[in-house]
């Protein structure tokens, strides 16, 4: 593949940089609101020219999410494929709480299907659940086939993992609200009880 050239290569060049000055701003922003002119002002442009590089405010934060993942994956690895990585992050988030209001905030608005995030927000939900479901049903001792047609359990490991993920973002919201939460013991707890309740119906 060609490297970009001329206008489109400084675009995006200048699209990667304003997405790493939003996510410094919200990881440095605590409880304090974020605007578009504070991300303006650490790239040296107007809010204008920050928001033309995205087309509006939500694109904007949505592409910070995007880019949130990508580095948190980096950084403690793929939960698809190891659920420790999962609380490592979870645990990671409680020092940035201005990116979980972020992704809180974008997570409601975003159930609106005109909203630039509905596709990204759907498909994050739909591989994680994926992804856990098949975790849980392969520590249970499936195989990789098992696990992808029809769970071996009566209870279902993909309605555990929408529990799971379901008390993940639940826990963020309260965290926000009551920061002494142990968001990550509180869900290794909830992920032993299900475990136990799918060894017991297997």
């Amino acid at each position: 593949m060609s490297t970009p050239r001329g206008p489109y290569a400084k675009t995006s060049v200048k699209r990667q940089q304003i997405i790493e000055a939003a996510l410094a701003a919200y990881a440095e922003a605590g409880s304090r609101k974020v605007s578009v002119r504070d991300i303006a002002q650490r790239v040296g442009m107007t809010d204008a020219g920050v928001l033309h590089h995205f087309g509006s405010r939500e694109a904007l934060l949505t592409a910070v999410l995007k880019a949130r993942d990508v580095a948190a994956r980096a950084a403690f690895g793929e939960a698809r494929d190891d659920l420790r990585a999962g609380l490592d992050i979870v645990t990671h988030n409680a020092s940035t709480p201005g990116l979980v209001k972020l992704f809180v905030d974008v997570a409601a608005a975003a159930a609106e299907p005109e909203h630039p995030a509905h596709g990204f927000f759907q498909d994050r939900y739909a591989n994680g659940r994926r992804n856990i479901a098949g975790q849980l049903a392969r520590h249970l001792g499936d195989s990789e086939e098992q696990s992808a047609a029809e769970p071996a359990t009566s209870v279902d490991p993909e309605w555990a993992a929408r529990i799971l993920l379901a008390a993940t973002d639940g826990l963020q919201l309260q965290w926000l609200l009551e920061p002494d939460i142990d968001m990550a013991a509180d869900l290794t707890a909830l992920y032993s009880v299900l475990m136990d309740a799918l060894r017991k119906h297997a």
